[in-house]
């Protein structure tokens, strides 16, 4: 009445991988890398034109440990941009940052939570300044 299944099932699990996995580890710090490298490329599209130390330390000390994370390979750099409002950036890299930051926490990394801890802060106090007064404009006499 009832015959016996006798092929595998598609349900079991083989016994040997034939694909390498990555440890927690690994995995971590590839998101790691992967949430500085996009903060990297928002700060290079902040830096502008103009040149901005804050900035510019902050892209260098971003890039340091992306190549850290990824094995002393250097990350692709955002040309700097021109941005015409920059609030919406800030957000993104405050976003970013923040991602950064839970990741690092998650795998102990003090050097990449400091960081994104201190750029999460700088994008705050950019988003909270007031924006720069506009030039005065000349009045014409008409008289």
């Amino acid at each position: 009445m009832y015959e016996p299944i006798r092929t595998k099932s598609v349900h079991s699990t083989p016994a040997a991988s034939d694909f390498p996995h990555r440890s927690r580890d690994e995995e971590l710090d590839i998101q790691l890398a992967g949430h500085l490298a996009a903060l990297l490329a928002v700060t290079d599209e902040l830096r502008g034109p103009a040149a901005d130390p804050e900035l510019d330390t902050a892209a260098e000390r971003l890039s340091a440990e992306v190549a850290r994370l990824r094995g002393g390979r250097a990350p692709a750099r955002a040309v700097p941009g021109a941005a015409a409002d920059p609030a919406p950036l800030h957000r993104r890299a405050h976003t970013l940052a923040a991602r950064a930051l839970v990741v690092a926490a998650s795998r102990a990394d003090t050097a990449a939570a400091i960081l994104a801890a201190e750029r999460m802060d700088a994008h705050t106090a950019a988003l909270a300044a007031p924006a720069a007064p506009a030039a005065p404009r000349e009045l014409s006499a008409a008289r």
